[in-house]
């Protein structure tokens, strides 16, 4: 495949440099210290599943000298979604699908207002990688997932030509049916475990196995299913639950991007986050109050150190 990847970071990068690792025509779109470590030293990646690096990569700056591809793959924090949106349309022109890993409920509804519907496979990811320093990207864990689809329902011969690079590049991949749903249940488990390790400011081991932070981290969940269903989503009444559950299964030293943002002075995803929660919930008129608090505790560092 032809893809591009626009934001080079711990999950673009990765992905990106698998696909590129398994003969895939894969050029990035960064900026800055990493696009000149792209350029002079390719794409490392250091992971449990075997270290890869990848020399010579093709890397630009402006999305306008990506050329024609397949596929473009968005993987930038979500306050540059609509700036990004603004430049896919050339891309699309030429028969690019779109396809957004990033995190948020919302993604999608942005890019749709600058190209066509049938342009976007809707996706997510599941992955604990980081930008260690500029060109190379550290991979915590085994787990690198990515799940994609047609939101009509539909198995695309588009999707289908993706799931097949995943697994060359040895990525676990799966097409679904109903990527809403799919979406919505990890935006479960990222504003719980996002909201609850910077407010608390710990790992996941430490508050699930308190009593009182336990409770708090399955209540903060219980609310973001409460929106979904009530926004029409497909979700269990008892889903957040089953991710309580999920959160037991992780490694104990498991944090969160945002935990990491917070603590390295860098601009937070919290208004997408639970701040998106709470903003929905007073639309639709669902309380949202624990999620209202983590936004409102986390709001001084919401656009990082001055």
């Amino acid at each position: 495949m032809r893809i591009a990847v626009i934001g080079a970071g711990g999950v673009g990068g990765y992905f990106g440099g698998r696909l590129a690792a398994a003969d895939n025509e894969v050029t990035f779109v960064a900026r800055g210290a990493q696009l000149d470590a792209i350029r002079a030293n390719g794409i490392e990646i250091l992971s449990a599943l075997g270290n890869l690096r990848i020399h010579p990569v093709r890397a630009v700056e402006l999305i306008d000298e990506v050329g024609v591809v397949d596929l473009v793959l968005i993987a930038v924090k979500l306050w540059d979604t609509e700036n990004v949106a603004q430049t896919l349309r050339p891309l699309r022109d030429k028969g690019a699908a779109i396809l957004s890993l990033q995190n948020g409920v919302d993604k999608d509804e942005v890019i749709r207002k600058c190209v066509p519907e049938d342009s976007i496979l809707g996706g997510v990811c599941y992955i604990a990688s980081k930008l260690s320093k500029p060109g190379v990207i550290s991979h915590t864990g085994t787990v690198q997932r990515m799940v994609f689809g047609e939101y009509s329902g539909e198995r695309s011969k588009r999707a289908e030509t993706l799931l097949d690079a995943c697994r060359r590049a040895a990525i676990d991949a799966e097409i679904t049916d109903s990527i809403e749903r799919v979406i919505w249940e990890k935006f479960v488990f990222l504003v719980g475990l996002s909201g609850t390790t910077a407010t608390i400011r710990q790992t996941i081991g430490p508050i699930r196995a308190n009593p009182q932070s336990r409770a708090f981290l399955v209540d903060v969940m219980k609310e973001v299913v409460a929106l979904g269903r009530a926004l029409g989503v497909d979700l269990r009444e008892d889903f957040a639950e089953d991710m309580l559950a999920f959160c037991d299964s992780l490694p104990p030293s498991m944090t969160s991007s945002m935990y990491h943002d917070l603590e390295s002075g860098s601009r937070l995803e919290l208004p997408w986050l639970s701040g998106g929660v709470a903003e929905l919930g007073r639309r639709v008129g669902i309380p949202t109050p624990l999620n209202r608090a983590i936004y409102d505790i986390l709001a001084l560092y919401s656009s990082g150190k001055a």
